[in-house]
C-alpha cells in the first residue's frame, strides 16, 4: 500500500531538507515493519497532511505555545483522517535533548494516523509520554500493533500476515479520536492541577510532574515525575493536601489515594464515601493556625472536611461566595506559613488575608512570576 505525505508549513528552527528527512525516516520507522510505502508530494492532495501550526488553528484542538502539548493526529475514518498537526512554538531539535526531538514525536504521531492507540507498555514510542531516547525503534508492542493493522512487509519469510479487514474504529460521540502528547511541562507556560504543602515544602502538581519548592526556592532535579516519590499515584491529580496526622491525599476524578509518606495505604477509593458527589475534587485547603480545618473544592462549592472521621461534616455544601474575592472555579490551594491561603486558577493567584477575610489588594498575580521567578507574561489564563 501506498500513502502520499505533504509538509504544508516548516518549524523556524530548522531548514527544510533536514525537515523533509526526518520525516521520511519517521515513517520509515512503520514502512520497514509492514507492506506500506510512503512517497512525499510537493502539491496537490496526499493521505498525510502534516503542519505546524499554532494556537487555534481550525480544529478546536489550540497549541499552548512552549512545552505542555507538542502534537496531535486524527485517527483513520474520522472526519479529519490524516492531519498531523505539531506546535510551531515547540522549540524542535533533531538527535538531540536540547529541544523537543522530532523524529521520535513524528513517529508517534505516524502510528496515530496509521490507527494505532497509546499503549501502557513502558519504553514502547506509543506510550502516551515523550521522553527523548536514542536511537528511535518499535518495541515488540509496537510492532505487533502496526502488523496487526496492516500485515508484514511482502519480503517477511512468513508469508501469512494478518490481514485486518476494517481499521479501528473511533469510540468517541463526535467521531474523531485526537492525541494529545505532553512533553515536560515548563513552569513558565503552564497552569497547574494542584498544589500543597507536604512535610513543610510547597508542591506543585501538572500532569505527571511535579515541582518542589523549600524556602521559596524551586530544588535542583525539578520537575521530576510525582512517581518518584509516590509510587502508585494516578497519571495526573486533580487535588492534594496532608492531613493533620502527616497523611498525603491525592483525589483525581471520583476517586481518592492515601499515602504515609511515600508508602500508599489506601486507595483508589470512591470520594462519595467521604460524603461528597461523584464529580471530580477540584482543590483542597488545610487551613487555621492549628491547621485543623480542612476544605474540599468542587463546582463552585466547598465542604469542610473531618479526616479522622473521613467524613465532610455537612453533606450540603456552601458557596464560594464565602471566600471573598476568590473566583467561584479554581484549581488549587494551599496555605503558607504565616496563614495566607493562596488559590489559584490558570496561571493566576489570589492571596487570601485570614483576619480580613478577603483577598488582599492587588491580586490576581501570575503564579509562574512570583513562585518560579519567570519573565512576567501577558497572556495569562482569566
Amino acid at each position: 500500500m501506498d500513502l502520499d505525505s505533504i509538509i504544508i508549513r516548516f518549524p523556524w528552527q530548522l531548514v527544510k531538507a533536514k525537515v523533509r528527512r526526518t520525516i521520511e525516516e519517521a515513517l520509515k520507522v512503520w514502512s520497514d515493519v509492514t507492506p506500506l510505502t510512503f512517497t512525499e508530494v510537493q502539491e496537490g492532495r496526499a493521505d498525510i497532511v502534516i503542519d505546524f501550526t499554532r494556537y487555534w488553528h481550525g480544529d478546536n484542538l489550540p497549541f499552548d505555545g512552549p512545552g505542555g502539548i507538542l502534537a496531535h493526529a486524527f485517527f483513520p475514518k474520522t472526519h479529519r483522517e490524516g492531519d498531523v498537526h505539531f506546535d510551531y512554538d515547540e522549540t524542535w531539535t533533531i538527535g538531540n535533548s536540547l529541544g523537543t526531538d522530532l523524529l521520535q514525536v513524528a513517529a508517534h504521531e505516524f502510528g496515530h494516523v496509521l490507527g494505532l492507540q497509546h499503549t501502557a507498555v513502558s519504553k514502547s514510542l506509543m506510550s502516551p509520554f515523550y521522553i527523548f531516547r536514542y536511537p528511535l525503534s518499535l518495541s515488540e508492542d509496537d510492532k505487533q500493533g502496526i502488523q496487526y493493522l496492516y500485515g508484514k512487509p511482502s519480503a517477511d519469510p512468513d508469508p501469512t500476515p494478518t490481514q485486518p479487514a476494517e481499521l479501528p474504529q473511533p469510540d468517541l460521540e463526535t467521531n474523531e479520536i485526537t492525541n494529545v502528547e505532553a512533553a515536560q511541562p515548563d513552569a513558565c507556560h503552564t497552569a497547574f492541577d494542584a498544589a500543597a504543602t507536604i512535610r513543610g515544602e510547597l508542591f506543585f502538581f501538572r500532569s505527571r510532574y511535579v515541582w518542589r519548592l523549600r524556602a521559596g526556592k524551586l530544588q535542583d532535579g525539578y520537575p521530576a515525575l510525582a512517581s518518584r516519590h509516590w509510587q502508585g499515584i494516578p497519571s495526573s491529580v486533580d487535588a492534594t493536601f496532608e492531613d493533620p496526622l502527616g497523611n498525603i491525599w491525592f483525589f483525581r476524578d471520583s476517586q481518592y489515594w492515601i499515602y504515609d509518606g511515600e508508602r500508599r495505604v489506601s486507595g483508589p477509593t470512591p470520594i462519595v464515601e467521604l460524603g461528597l458527589p461523584a464529580s471530580p475534587v477540584q482543590a483542597a485547603l488545610v487551613w487555621g493556625a492549628e491547621k485543623n480545618k480542612i476544605y474540599i473544592f468542587s463546582g463552585g462549592n466547598y465542604w469542610r472536611f473531618n479526616p479522622q472521621r473521613r467524613q465532610v461534616d455537612n453533606i450540603y455544601p456552601r458557596a464560594m461566595a464565602d471566600w471573598r474575592g476568590v473566583p467561584p472555579e479554581i484549581d488549587a490551594a494551599f496555605q503558607d506559613e504565616f496563614g495566607f491561603a493562596y488559590f489559584l486558577r490558570g496561571r493566576d493567584y489570589w492571596k487570601f488575608d485570614p483576619v480580613q477575610v478577603k483577598v488582599l489588594e492587588g491580586y490576581p498575580r501570575q503564579i509562574s512570576q512570583d513562585f518560579f521567578s519567570c519573565t512576567p507574561s501577558s497572556n495569562s489564563f482569566r
